[in-house]
């Protein structure tokens, strides 16, 4: 008769994968089995090794690592050109590496067969390093090797008893046929395992983007749904949004746009903690507000970082100096830091990793995104308001003033699809409008939104020169501006903006 209550309650390791705590709920179950399934190419073989890995450098515990597909020198080789070397931790008897690749020519099935020998070969390696962790890379290939998938299930069911008994931890991969079909190929694997993370190599709007899922971990909880993640040379980094609680601390310290008349309209400036969404058709002054805001920052002695997707360096250099504005002297001073390339270069996950990375490196006091709207030719809708969350719950942690530009696609106003994804998340909005009256092109700005504070809500007329932006009286006898229909309306200027804007 089993003594169940001498049963201990089941504890999870950390991995010290970036992401991976949070959705697992804490980490990788002890002393279970988990499965890694996905298609080829989604990064299996490296989030079990990566395990592997960080228990043995991190944590201190040695463990197996199994090869049923590739050759110990391949290995060895691939993860040297990360940077990770095998090699060395094979020498210091951290890691066992076993080579339990068929010889395709000599395997003839005969009668049963079972995989003793190779339990025997792990038992005693993990004896030699006193290991607790077995990575099995890729299950699938006893498949390939026989038929009887009856007697596979048993002799994996049987791998995975015998380590479990041990108090080891086991994780070992197999293939998928299909993104978001059946689970496995043969549909055993997953049912003899405690725990199932899929991985998905998912092709959207010709870009390739990366997805884990905790389909299951038997006992304990876990977050449901696929999380975005890329590998890059320090392992894999997982962005769960759900990670990004809403803890941001909220300052009561105002930054200046670097226009006096805007400051006023705003009651005093935008606040540190803040997002500001500066959106306008083409041509219509945005990148010149993000010059100016550059301008602010380096007169008050404050660190700015920008990251443009539509200009070179050069140009948006030789426009600022247009404006009487000298990016060139305050990169030098190193108080500015100006990234430029091209959307397309990178998937948005990426794009995020090297904002933040660019940002924990230069320790900036304000940040500009010109402009974010470009962002969306790298990928769908959904992807890129992840993308936005993301940002923006990053900045807000770190308390940089931010400020970013999107391109409306209409000249004179109307809807933008834009402004639809991202307006709920940003803190200020202000739009820049073309305004056709009588056959003259002018410009007009509007605050719509601004989070806890006050401020004006007329559309004001402005006007660009060598100096800058000016912004002058508000479009009184005008209405439907916003709407891209302006209609002369001969309604009666307000003294109070009049007075403050004839200053």
């Amino acid at each position: 008769m089993n003594d169940y209550k001498n049963l201990t309650t089941l504890k999870k390791n950390p991995t010290g994968i970036e992401g991976l705590e949070h959705i697992t709920h804490g980490g990788i179950t002890e002393k279970r089995a988990t499965l890694i399934v996905g298609s080829s190419g989604s990064g299996k073989t490296f989030l079990a090794y990566e395990l592997l890995h960080r228990s043995i450098t991190q944590f201190e515990k040695p463990g197996v690592f199994v090869t049923m597909e590739e050759k110990p020198d391949d290995i060895v080789l691939n993860f040297k050109e990360l940077g990770w070397h095998i090699d060395q931790l094979i020498e210091q008897k951290k890691l066992k590496l076993i080579d339990a690749c068929p010889d395709v020519d000599s395997v003839k099935e005969i009668g049963e067969y079972n995989l003793k020998a190779l339990i025997t070969r792990i038992e005693y390696a993990l004896k030699e390093i006193n290991g607790k962790i077995i990575v099995i890379d890729s299950i699938g290939s006893l498949f390939h090797q026989f038929t009887k998938n009856l007697i596979i299930r048993r002799e994996i069911a049987r791998i995975i008893n015998t380590f479990k008994e041990q108090g080891c931890t086991v994780i070992f991969t197999a293939e998928r046929t299909s993104e978001y079909g059946n689970v496995s190929r043969y549909g055993i694997e997953e049912f003899i395992s405690d725990n199932v993370i899929i991985l998905r190599n998912i092709l959207e709007d010709e870009k390739v983007r990366r997805t884990i899922q905790i389909m299951k971990m038997r006992g304990k909880t876990h977050e449901k749904g696929e999380f975005p993640f890329t590998i890059t040379e320090n392992g894999i980094i997982i962005m769960a949004l759900s990670e990004r609680e809403l803890k941001q601390s909220s300052s009561n310290v105002r930054c200046s746009t670097g226009n006096n008349k805007l400051d006023q309209i705003t009651n005093g400036g935008i606040f540190r903690d803040s997002v500001m969404l500066i959106s306008g058709p083409t041509g219509c002054g945005k990148t010149l507000m993000c010059a100016t805001f550059v301008k602010n920052a380096c007169q008050n002695n404050e660190k700015i970082i920008m990251f443009a997707y539509e200009e070179s360096k050069q140009q948006l250099m030789r426009n600022a100096k247009s404006w009487n504005v000298d990016f060139e002297k305050w990169e030098n001073e190193g108080l500015l830091n100006v990234i430029c390339l091209y959307p397309e270069a990178l998937g948005l996950e990426e794009h995020l990793l090297l904002i933040q990375k660019e940002i924990k490196k230069f320790k900036p006091r304000r940040l500009i995104i010109d402009s974010v709207s470009a962002m969306e030719r790298v990928a769908g809708i959904r992807i890129f308001r992840e993308f936005v969350i993301g940002l923006t719950s990053f900045v807000k942690q770190e308390e940089i003033c931010s400020l970013f530009t999107s391109t409306t696609p209409k000249l004179a106003g109307g809807d933008s699809i834009t402004e639809a994804h991202i307006s709920t998340i940003t803190d200020i909005i202000i739009l820049l409008r073309y305004v056709e009256i009588k056959g003259d092109l002018r410009r007009g700005i509007a605050v719509i939104k601004m989070r806890g504070s006050q401020h004006y809500k007329s559309i004001f007329e402005f006007t660009i020169d060598s100096n800058g932006l000016k912004i002058g009286k508000p479009f009184n006898s005008v209405s439907n501006i916003i709407l891209g229909t302006p209609v002369e309306s001969f309604v009666e200027e307000k003294d109070q903006l009049n007075k403050m804007f004839d200053k």
